[in-house]
């Protein structure tokens, strides 16, 4: 049986959310964050590293999403739904926003977070104004244009298809899910100027397995450091 090491509110909701998709079965193992928000150190005895997503599939222990989603699809996709022909530009674009998601997107939104976390700090009060002052420049020449870079370029980038690699939903949708529904929680996604993003995400929520996957694990709304 396969075992789905899910941390809440995390990137590892995307791996339910993969398995419901492909109709594997699995065990779910749930950790809950601390008050600082990172995953347990009982996390540590299944990878050292102590973050989750993580899956154990017959001795086979797999960690990172990007990764996760590869091995998954590779290995339990056998009719090709959920990945288009990489050699294709449906596959091109797949293989990009594979990647993309967590290399190129996933930073800043981790900078926002550190930046909120960095306002809110528990520190003297003759200090206060320094810290926040600081966070609020971090954020206001860094976090908001590189955001608002990113969330235009995935307008666009949905303007001719309902999709990320076409007309079709593959799993790099799912791989995107995690970052956009953290710039929608936290990041300062906008209904009103990203209408394509914020279709996006009404679709993948009225998805029976993303559905499923949120009854089974939660929702993933929370930015995390796993």
């Amino acid at each position: 049986m396969l075992v789905v090491h899910h941390l809440d509110r995390s990137r590892s909701q995307r791996v339910l959310w993969l398995l419901e998709e492909l109709g594997v079965p699995y065990t779910l193992r749930e950790y809950r964050r601390g008050a600082d928000l990172r995953a347990p150190e009982a996390l540590r005895a299944v990878h050292p590293l102590g973050k989750a997503p993580v899956i154990e599939d017959d001795g086979i222990v797999v960690a990172e999403s990007g990764a996760i989603v590869e091995y998954l699809v590779g290995r339990y996709d056998g009719e090709g739904r959920l990945a288009p022909p990489r050699d294709g530009e449906d596959g091109r674009r797949y293989t990009y926003w594979l990647h993309y998601a967590e290399g190129s997107l996933m930073p800043p939104l981790l900078v926002a977070l550190l930046a909120g976390q960095v306002r809110r700090a528990k520190v003297p009060f003759f200090v206060r104004p320094v810290v926040a002052g600081v966070a609020s420049k971090i954020e206001a020449t860094f976090v908001r244009p590189e955001l608002d870079r990113h969330f235009a370029f995935l307008e666009g980038e949905l303007a001719d298809r309902p999709w990320f690699a076409g007309e079709a939903f593959s799993a790099a949708d799912i791989q995107m899910s995690f970052p956009l529904e953290a710039a929608a929680a936290r990041g300062g996604l906008d209904d009103a100027r990203h209408p394509r993003l914020a279709g996006f995400l009404r679709r993948i929520r009225e998805r029976p397995a993303w559905q499923r996957a949120a009854a089974r694990g939660g929702e993933a709304a929370a930015l995390g450091a796993s």
